[in-house]
């Protein structure tokens, strides 16, 4: 068992915790509607302050979601941390998913796909989480319009990859899995979407928790590669040494492995006739 492994699992462990210690934080800090509030649907007008004192205003510019969380100091610091070490996680996960494709099979248009959906992924994560939406919202929006996307997008293709790649019934289990996965989270993003688009407090909050949904889901599916990273060998490391190709001793090793002729079990068919006479 390789300790390669800890990586995937290392990645929702920090992000899913540090997200919700940032909504702790904003929560703590009065930056975000309660979710009660929301529930009750607690207005300005209706209730302004409470037993030991005033009370949230709640409207559509707190909406607990992710992004907003992580707008106002100290939470924004927090925030972009998580985002950046979290971006730089996926980015090696994604590489190196990308290597051991290729050292435990071969290169295919879905493997290399996935590699860049899930970097460009993580370059829209950095954006998200370095510019607040309230301070440059724009260039949050972008890189939430490259997050987003992108990251489904991976999910469905490695979970496509992983079907194409399986043998055995416990990797049969793991696509299933990961299509399941892939199906909620699919689900999430689209209503979270629809919902953000609509003027109403119950709704905007709605979008808020189909957001974290998805979040969560997607942090949750880089960790299963931890099936597959525990496997990795140090081939994985040559494949990316060597560029993306597994190289001529790598390939003879894995011939080997596999039962199959090497390059050199068989004598060559037409050796040079001086090759011959020594």
């Amino acid at each position: 068992m390789s300790l390669w492994m800890i990586l995937p699992v290392s990645l929702p462990v920090l992000t899913i915790t540090g997200i919700w210690v940032v909504y702790a934080m904003a929560l703590y800090n009065q930056h975000v509607c309660p979710v009660e509030n929301w529930l009750y649907n607690q207005s300005c007008e209706e209730e302004l302050y409470l037993q030991s004192g005033p009370s949230l205003c709640c409207t559509l510019d707190n909406v607990p979601l992710i992004s907003k969380c992580g707008t106002l100091p100290p939470e924004s610091c927090f925030f972009s941390l998580i985002c950046s070490t979290g971006s730089f996680m996926v980015m090696v996960i994604v590489l190196l998913r990308y290597a051991h494709v290729i050292e435990k099979h071969q290169n295919c248009v879905l493997n290399t796909a996935s590699l860049c959906t899930g970097w460009i992924c993580g370059a829209g994560l950095i954006m998200v989480g370095n510019f607040q939406v309230d301070n440059a919202k724009i260039l949050h929006y972008v890189g939430a319009g490259i997050a987003f996307p992108t990251s489904m997008l991976f999910v469905c293709l490695q979970s496509a990859l992983t079907y194409r790649l399986a043998k055995t019934q416990g990797e049969y289990n793991l696509a299933h899995l990961r299509l399941c996965m892939t199906l909620l989270a699919f689900v999430a993003l689209v209503l979270s979407g629809v919902f953000f688009c609509q003027e109403s407090f119950v709704l905007q909050h709605a979008s808020a928790i189909f957001e974290w949904v998805f979040c969560i889901i997607i942090m949750l599916f880089y960790g299963t590669f931890a099936f597959e990273f525990s496997g990795m060998s140090s081939d994985t490391m040559v494949v990316l040494a060597r560029g993306g190709s597994l190289g001529l001793a790598g390939r003879e090793h894995k011939m080997d492995a596999l039962g199959g002729p090497g390059l050199h079990s068989q004598p060559h068919p037409h050796q040079p006739e001086s090759m011959s006479m020594l």
